[in-house]
């Protein structure tokens, strides 16, 4: 069990990711969310990976790519404050991220084995830290983590963008919604 995150533990922003997460054992979702994930992506084509929901947005397969990259930077971010180092991290500027990955000239099966092998390293950090490291902090971005508020941030970061995957690109509405649009005699998808 690792408590959940108090709102001094990081900037009021993160909580819309942490509170994301049900229960208190993120290391369980985040190894859940694996397993979820694959079954997914393995439902979306080479073809599909390359669909934006608008002009302007991203392409399922920018988006998983943004999804890998933050889970990194996240992870970098842990590992730092979990060992002691007390220097602040700088800012992760997802678009530039973004532009310099050129994620729509990797195959979709590539981004999914990326992220594949990214998840396997970040379950690997947080099962091996030792007890002490959950609280230790640090500063990122101008903003304070603990090791424990991060290991809460990465599968609420996931499983934001797995709900904008489905609603917005692959038309998969929460089940909450299709009782609800049922109920009201609504059939929506």
């Amino acid at each position: 069990m690792i408590e959940r995150p108090q709102p001094t533990e990081v900037a009021p922003y993160y909580f819309t990711y942490i509170n994301q997460v049900i229960g208190d054992d993120p290391i369980a979702v985040i190894e859940n969310q694996l397993a979820e994930s694959q079954v997914l992506f393995s439902e979306i084509s080479e073809e599909k990976s390359l669909h934006r929901y608008a002009p302007e947005k991203w392409s399922i397969r920018q988006v998983l790519n943004h999804v890998t990259d933050t889970e990194r930077a996240f992870a970098f971010r842990a590992l730092w404050f979990a060992r002691g180092f007390d220097t602040p991290l700088p800012s992760y500027d997802q678009n530039v991220a973004a532009t310099g990955a050129e994620a729509n000239h990797v195959s979709w099966a590539a981004h999914v084995e990326e992220f594949r092998g990214v998840r396997l390293s970040t379950i690997s950090l947080f099962r091996n830290l030792p007890p002490q490291a959950w609280m230790r902090s640090g500063i990122a971005s101008g903003n304070p983590f603990t090791v424990r508020a991060v290991a809460y941030i990465i599968p609420g970061h996931l499983a934001h963008h797995i709900s904008l995957l489905r609603e917005r690109y692959l038309s998969i509405k929460p089940a909450a919604k299709r009782r609800k649009n049922a109920a009201h005699g609504v059939n929506r998808g």
